[in-house]
């Protein structure tokens, strides 16, 4: 096996468990990985999986071996693209950024505008989305979270606190007594996450509070339950800095709900803190956070919020 590309197969096979997710990880057909794989076994006299029903594939000792190698030697080339980048003093080149949904539409757009004016030559790529992606692996050159986030290879800085609250359409708010608690929740119509839904911190606070027969329309999309509590389906709980801008919705109590405030943190992998474009986009989602830190940190509902 001398050959990279015969490492990846192997790789990515073993991490798919398959051969339809190890293509669509290298970005080929089926039959490609399905014809490399069997020419390699063959070129080596040794089966590298078993196949499964379901299409399964289980490494042999003999694959495991050849994946952890591969492992070891993805590990090395991206931590040397890693070293590399972290000596690039350009303001110019690709930076790949991810965020969550409602960051992307409420908060990170204007502020990568602002940024873009001023560094013309830094290409964004913004990857949406709600898992964590791996920076160790490049997935991602910078990340937005709301978590303090855990891997001892990562660096950044925490933003603000994130404040949430219940929001409702102007009109069925106007029509219906203020809550008083958490409690009241129940008894109106709620706006939820699918069931099973996990990791999401709101999702299982309200699944604390009231009963699954309250939620009457399920969606894990947060810029969805907005759109559906402005239209009246129910009430939703969102991060006031994507609820307390939008029209026609309102809160349906003054304070933001202190059990559901999380931390929003930028990250990115240690070798690359010193990157020149990495450390300008940085500071420009720090001035952007500094600019809309009342609305972030739920001081600036607009007037009319139920009292």
């Amino acid at each position: 096996m001398d050959d990279w590309n015969d490492h990846r197969i192997v790789l990515a096979v073993a991490r798919a468990g398959g051969l339809k997710g190890a293509a669509g990880m290298l970005g080929v057909d089926h039959s490609t990985v399905f014809r490399r794989l069997t020419a390699l076994e063959g070129r080596i006299g040794l089966p590298l999986f078993e196949r499964g029903a379901g299409g399964a594939y289980v490494p042999t000792e003999a694959g495991a071996r050849a994946a952890a190698a591969a492992e070891r030697m993805e590990d090395e080339a991206l931590g040397l693209a890693r070293d590399l980048a972290g000596l690039d003093r350009r303001l110019s080149g690709r930076l790949r950024v991810t965020c969550s949904e409602t960051l992307a539409f409420r908060l990170l757009t204007p502020w990568i505008s602002r940024f873009r004016a001023r560094h013309p030559g830094i290409v964004i790529e913004l990857a949406v989305d709600s898992r964590v992606l791996d920076l160790s692996r490049r997935e991602a050159d910078v990340a937005l979270r709301v978590a303090r986030p855990q891997e001892n290879d990562l660096w950044g800085r925490k933003l603000a606190n994130v404040a949430w609250a219940a929001y409702g359409a102007t009109g069925y708010l106007a029509a219906v007594p203020p809550l008083t608690g958490p409690a009241d929740l129940a008894s109106h119509p709620l706006i939820g996450w699918e069931e099973g839904t996990a990791g999401v911190n709101a999702a299982r606070w309200l699944a604390e509070v009231a009963p699954s027969a309250a939620v009457v329309y399920r969606t894990d999309s947060l810029v969805n339950q907005m759109v559906a509590a402005r239209s009246g389906v129910g009430l939703a709980l969102l991060p006031c800095y994507l609820g307390d801008p939008e029209p026609g919705l309102v809160r349906a109590s003054p304070d933001p709900i202190a059990d559901l405030s999380r931390e929003l943190w930028i990250v990115t992998h240690r070798d690359l803190r010193n990157t020149a474009r990495v450390r300008a986009f940085f500071d420009a989602v720090a001035h952007g956070v500094q600019a809309d830190r009342a609305l972030i940190d739920g001081l600036a509902a607009r007037a009319g919020t139920p009292a």
